[in-house]
């Protein structure tokens, strides 16, 4: 290796270096320089061998030397700076001569090994020379990858240079992609990861299978198609409008989990998960057993039970308990009817008990034994367990609330709210989870998509956030052996905090458990991929967390006030660039690049594209053929 002084300029150099300089510094406040351009390089382009050079522009990068020292700065701005009028010796004409000065913020400097380097090394002088950066200059600006673990997925804005995003750097972190509808951000996260799998799987297939995992959750059915990111993909086509959808499979003790029962019933953390985890401990200790012996025990936990609430003196609690006890039985028929449990037996204000009807004289708190003559003391020989799991846990919780009534442990008020939200999402957990399948099933392909768009709001907000925390408590376990990628599109739809339609406390703890997954999940290899039209609705401490942003045209004032509040390193040009972006161009600025980056995001090919086209009117007229446009004369 040659040292500097120790390199000879060949003419050919010195002549480059002549046609490629545009001027001198000539001021010099911190980072921010100005430049005084030479005054026959006010073109727009320049010819260089034959080619042709555009030449320096706002927004553009520019070369500052500085000894042996490269400096690189971006241009902010520009001015003219008249000279005022005066007479030239010899001539009766005046002239108007005018100077052209370039404002310039430093971005970085280019090291002796030839690596770009963010920040401020030295500071130039007045009178250094600045010239236009070369397509080499331009290769090591752009160059954000040390090594040859990388991928490209588009070029640069002014010479259509490939950028190679490093693998490690860039997916290994927190990723958030920002735009408004129609920007192109459906494109830019396909291409991401179809690049990322397309590069991991040529590296090493067996491991690229065993050891990463992809869980996609779609909310519009834009990824489901056959060779979007990766052919090999399990897709789980879930519906509540039916039972003809996918389903998920979950073992029963992954939804017996407290905090996955939570989750269902929109549990409040003081009242309501103590109580879940009374019902859940009540489940586990009758079914620690076989399932004939479980019934049996179940049946004498209800005839226990009943001899208590028959007993009681508070018609209230009684008849509430009553209720609970219809929610548990069978439906009592005799003689082809209907009739209700209590059938047989009265309350009596005198006593302040129940007595049977037949011996209205007798009541049965003070003899006890009469209650086993009930034909609801009977009824309960018929009682058999669903072989639905909800079914089966919200009987556990009827009971337990029974016991919690009975001993003042609880108030109806204050627990039934979780039953009832678990039974009305009975019919939808049915359709959706497979209890009796094997959890290993999920993971058949490493790139799983979970299709949410036919299922209802309700359940949209429940599945993410059930599955997400399975699969991160799960992946805790693997001690960094495997990663994991979280990638939520259109995330605005369950990070919102800006929802009306769930109660404060579940909206607080469905945020808590992604908050809690962003910021702690990279120690245990989980990465999180956020992709939003709405930054302003997403949690801020969500969209703090993430290291890198893809950043496509946004216009609403909010949003563009959260990317300022959240994205660093963007200068002022570039943020008030964002909302005139054109489709397929983004901003890309986080911990992988020293600065901030405009990237035109190739568009994949239609077989590989997300389904988020725009309906056009011409082709829906046409039956599908493009229609030739005319033009008025």
């Amino acid at each position: 290796m040659k040292y500097p002084w120790e390199l000879k300029m060949s003419v050919n150099e010195l002549t480059e270096d002549a046609v490629l300089r545009i001027g001198e510094v000539s001021e010099v406040d911190g980072r921010k320089i100005v430049i005084k351009v030479d005054r026959n390089k006010n073109l727009t382009d320049i010819f260089l061998n034959g080619n042709i050079i555009r030449n320096i522009s706002v927004n553009s990068f520019i070369e500052i030397r500085k000894g042996f020292l490269t400096i690189i700065g971006k241009v902010d701005g520009e001015r003219i700076q008249e000279i005022p009028f005066r007479y030239e010796r010899n001539s009766y004409e005046q002239t108007n001569k005018s100077e052209r000065y370039l404002t310039v913020s430093l971005s970085g400097y280019i090291e002796r090994s030839g690596k770009f380097v963010g920040g401020t090394k030295e500071l130039p002088l007045i009178g250094n020379e600045a010239y236009i950066i070369t397509r080499k200059r331009t290769l090591q600006i752009y160059d954000l990858a040390d090594d040859d673990a990388s991928v490209s997925i588009g070029t640069t804005e002014d010479s259509d240079i490939p950028i190679p995003f490093p693998i490690d750097g860039l997916f290994n972190s927190h990723i958030a992609i920002f735009g408004n509808t129609g920007s192109g951000k459906s494109n830019t996260l396909a291409s991401l990861y179809k690049a990322l799998c397309e590069y991991l799987s040529e590296r090493n297939p067996n491991e690229f299978s065993k050891k990463t995992r992809f869980l996609l959750f779609d909310f519009n059915g834009e990824y489901t198609g056959e060779k979007c990111i990766l052919a090999s993909k399990k897709i789980f086509n879930l519906t509540t409008r039916n039972s003809d959808g996918s389903k998920l499979p979950i073992d029963e003790s992954s939804l017996l989990d407290v905090e996955m029962l939570a989750i269902l019933c929109s549990a409040t953390d003081k009242t309501q998960k103590p109580f879940l985890k009374r019902s859940v401990d009540l489940y586990k200790h009758v079914f620690k057993k076989d399932a004939q012996d479980s019934t049996e025990h179940f049946r004498n936990i209800l005839r226990q039970e009943i001899k208590h609430a028959l007993k009681m003196s508070d018609k209230v609690k009684t008849f509430q308990i009553l209720d609970y006890l219809r929610d548990i039985l069978p439906a009592l028929i005799e003689n082809d009817e209907e009739i209700d449990i209590d059938d047989g037996i009265e309350w009596n204000n005198t006593y302040s008990g129940f007595t049977l009807k037949s011996q209205p004289s007798n009541s049965l708190s003070t003899k006890p034994e009469l209650i086993e003559s009930t034909k609801l003391y009977s009824h309960v020989g018929n009682f058999n367990f669903d072989d639905n799991f909800v079914s089966k846990i919200i009987k556990f919780m009827n009971i337990q609330l029974i016991k919690d009534i009975r001993t003042n442990r609880a108030l109806n008020e204050h627990i039934a709210p979780a039953i009832s939200k678990l039974k009305s999402k009975q019919k939808d957990v049915d359709k959706i989870f497979d209890t009796g399948a094997a959890t290993g099933k999920f993971w058949e392909s490493n790139f799983v998509v979970v299709n949410l768009s036919d299922v209802n709001l309700d359940m949209k907000k429940t599945i993410p956030l059930l599955v997400s925390k399975k699969a991160y408590s799960d992946h805790k376990q693997e001690n960094n052996k495997k990663s994991l990628t979280i990638i939520i599109d259109e995330a605005h739809n369950i990070l919102s905090t800006e929802s009306f339609r769930e109660a404060e406390s579940w909206k607080d703890y469905r945020l808590e458990t992604f908050e809690e997954i962003i910021k702690e999940g990279r120690k245990f290899g989980v990465f999180v991929t956020i992709s939003s039209q709405r930054p302003n609705d997403i949690s801020a401490t969500i969209t703090s967390q993430a290291h890198n942003y893809f950043i496509h045209r946004l216009v609403n004032q909010k949003d563009l006030l959260t990317i300022s509040n959240a994205v660093s390193y963007i200068d002022r040009i570039t943020e008030e660039s964002i909302p005139t972006l054109p489709t397929g161009t983004c901003i890309f600025s986080g911990v992988a690049s020293q600065m901030p980056l405009k990237v035109i995001v190739k568009a994949l090919s239609e077989h590989h594209q997300p389904k988020s086209h725009t309906l056009k009117f011409g082709t829906l007229l046409s039956n599908g053929k493009t229609q030739p446009r005319k033009f008025a004369r």
